[in-house]
C-alpha cells in the first residue's frame, strides 16, 4: 500500500477486526481477565480514540496506555526549573507549544509568559538558535524534551552552535529513553501486560533490535506499529497472533519506515552530544536509571543546567491527581477521581489532560464512555 486512503480502508478494516475477534476467542490465559495490550506511544493512544479503535474491539481485549507521552512524563520539579530559568534577566526562554501549559508546583510557563517572562513556542530546536544569533545580548534557552525521535534535531542544532560560535545558545535538556522506561513498565509489581504495540516513531531512530530483550527475558510480544487505523489494527492482530501459538518476538508492521538497525544518520548526532544520565525523575514513575540524557562534556559549554546553576529536586504530585496510576496501566483516565471535573484540557491538573498525545486528553476529546456521562451527572 502506499496512498492514505488504502490505509483507511473500511473493507479491510472490517476483515482484520473479524480476525481479531476470533483470535480472542481462541485465547485462553491464566487469569479470568482481559487480554492487555499496551500502546507505549502517546500517539498510538490518539489513534486509537480518534478512529473509535477502542470501541470496535471484542470486550475481552483492552488497551492499557503506557508512558509514551514525553510532555505527559514531565515532573513538576523540571517545570520549576524551566521557570527558574526563564525568571532571569536577559534570558529567551523556548520550547514546544504542548510544553507550555503543564503545571509546575504553583505555575505553568504559560502563567510565567502572562506575567510578563519571554518565553516564545517554537517548532524546532533550530528556531532557537536563529533567536540566539539575532539576540546576542540575551542567553537563549531550548527546552529539549522529548524520546529519542526528538533527540537527533536537538543534537544537530548544539552542533551548528558550536560550529558556528554561537556563545549564547543553551540546552535545558530534558530528552528520555525508551528501553529503561519500558522496562520499568515490565518490572512494576502486579503488571499484567500481554503485549506491547511499538512505538512508531522511536522505532524510526533507533530500530527493533534494541527491543529483542522484551521477548527474551520477558517473554512478551512487541510490533512496532504505524499510526492509521489499519496499521494500528494489524498489529494488534500480529500480537493476537503470537499469543495464541505461545511465542514471544519482535516484529515490524512499520517496516515501510522502519529498519531493525535503525537510522544512523539520527544515532550518530545523539550519540556526539548526548550521554545517560544516572537517574531521572519521571512523572507518575518516579526515578528510573538511565532513562533520561544530558548533555557531555565535550558540549557542557551549552547546558543550561550549568549556566543556571539548577539543581535536581523532586516535587511530589498533588494528591488528587492521579496520573501515575494511569501511566502504569493501574487506572483508566476516566477513572481518576477529577477527570472531566476539576481537571480538563482547559484546566489541566496533571500533565496527562495537557498534551494532545496524553491518554487523559484522548479520552476527553474521542472517548465516549458511559462512565464520563455519569460523571457529569453527579456533578449536576
Amino acid at each position: 500500500m502506499k496512498y492514505v486512503d488504502e490505509f483507511r480502508d473500511p473493507g479491510q478494516a472490517k476483515k482484520i477486526l473479524k480476525a481479531i475477534a476470533k483470535l480472542c476467542s481462541e485465547i485462553k490465559l491464566a487469569e479470568d481477565r482481559p487480554i492487555q495490550i499496551m500502546e507505549v506511544c502517546g500517539g498510538h493512544t490518539h489513534s486509537i480514540f480518534r478512529y473509535g479503535l477502542n470501541q470496535l474491539l471484542p470486550e475481552k481485549l483492552d488497551f492499557v496506555h503506557g508512558p509514551g507521552c514525553p510532555v505527559c512524563v514531565l515532573p513538576r520539579s523540571v517545570i520549576d526549573n524551566c521557570i527558574r530559568i526563564a525568571e532571569n534577566e536577559n534570558v529567551i526562554f523556548t520550547t514546544f507549544g504542548d510544553a507550555m501549559r503543564v503545571p509546575g508546583s504553583s505555575k505553568s510557563l504559560l502563567d510565567v509568559k502572562a506575567e510578563g517572562c519571554d518565553i516564545r513556542m517554537v517548532y524546532s530546536p533550530l528556531d532557537a538558535l536563529t533567536l540566539a544569533k539575532k539576540n546576542p545580548e540575551k542567553r537563549v534557552v531550548f527546552f529539549g524534551l522529548g524520546f529519542e525521535t526528538t533527540m537527533p534535531s536537538t543534537a544537530l542544532s548544539v552542533m551548528q552552535a558550536e560550529k558556528e560560535g554561537v556563545d549564547n545558545f543553551y540546552l535545558f535538556c530534558n530528552h528520555i529513553t525508551i528501553i529503561p522506561t519500558i522496562k520499568a513498565v515490565l518490572d512494576s509489581p502486579g503488571m499484567r501486560i500481554d503485549g506491547f504495540l511499538g512505538p512508531g516513531h522511536v522505532s524510526l531512530i533507533i530500530g527493533t533490535k534494541p527491543y529483542d530483550f522484551i521477548a527474551h527475558e520477558y517473554h512478551k510480544p512487541l510490533v512496532a506499529a504505524g499510526f492509521e487505523h489499519l496499521d494500528i489494527l494489524q498489529s494488534v492482530w500480529m500480537i493476537l497472533k503470537q499469543l495464541k501459538n505461545g511465542e514471544a518476538k519482535i516484529e515490524n508492521q512499520y517496516a515501510r519506515l522502519v529498519k531493525d538497525t535503525g537510522n544512523a544518520s539520527a544515532l550518530n548526532p545523539i550519540a556526539t552530544v548526548f550521554e545517560l544520565r544516572d537517574f531521572f525523575e519521571w512523572r507518575g514513575l518516579g526515578s528510573i536509571n538511565h532513562s533520561g540524557v544530558k548533555v557531555n562534556e565535550k558540549y557542557r559549554a551549552f547546558d543550561a543546567e550549568i549556566e543556571f546553576n539548577l539543581k535536581a529536586v523532586t516535587v511530589i504530585d498533588p494528591d488528587v491527581c492521579q496520573c501515575g496510576e494511569v501511566l502504569k496501566g493501574i487506572l483508566k483516565p476516566w477513572q481518576c477521581k477529577v477527570f472531566g471535573k476539576g481537571c480538563t484540557p482547559e484546566t489541566p491538573l496533571g500533565a496527562l489532560m495537557v498534551s494532545t498525545e496524553g491518554a487523559c486528553s484522548a479520552h476527553y476529546l474521542y472517548g465516549k464512555n458511559i462512565d464520563l456521562i455519569n460523571i457529569k451527572t453527579q456533578e449536576q
